[in-house]
């Protein structure tokens, strides 16, 4: 398989497949591509940040928010109580590292979003840092994406 075969296109079907119903089932097109950028930039894969800084402005995200999204702990005020528990839990789920989602991540999470929402908002989390994996690891430049 070259590198410009990225994946089988089954699997790529299965994992468009969960990235849009993720996204359906979330209902805030904007606040899944801060998710999505946020993890791609955790996961350091230049091909999905390319693609998806390009969506989330289509979806009305704000340069200020793209441009401070790395460091939206300390952006107080732009980021709102909903974008913060989204992305806290995406933080959580992509560098599990110490083994679990802390309890107060949850807890926070499930204040802002319904148990459906939250099942679509980890699916998200997951489907993404699927694709970071698979274009990290086959090295997949950015540019390559084409709506």
């Amino acid at each position: 398989m070259s590198r410009t075969e990225v994946l089988d296109r089954e699997v790529g079907r299965a994992l468009s497949a969960l990235s849009a119903a993720a996204k359906r089932g979330l209902g805030d097109p904007a606040l899944a591509e801060l998710v999505v950028i946020r993890a791609s930039q955790l996961n350091h894969c230049a091909f999905c940040l390319d693609m998806h800084l390009g969506i989330a402005r289509e979806h009305g995200v704000s340069e200020k928010q793209l441009d401070l999204l790395a460091a939206w702990e300390e952006a107080e005020g732009v980021f709102d109580e909903r974008e913060r528990a989204a992305l806290a839990l995406t933080e959580a789920v992509t560098l599990l590292t110490e083994g679990f989602v802390p309890d107060d991540v949850w807890a926070t999470a499930a204040k802002q979003f319904d148990d459906g929402q939250l099942a679509h908002l980890i699916g998200l989390v997951v489907a993404i840092n699927n694709w970071n994996r698979v274009m990290v690891g086959r090295r997949i430049p950015p540019g390559g994406y084409r709506p």
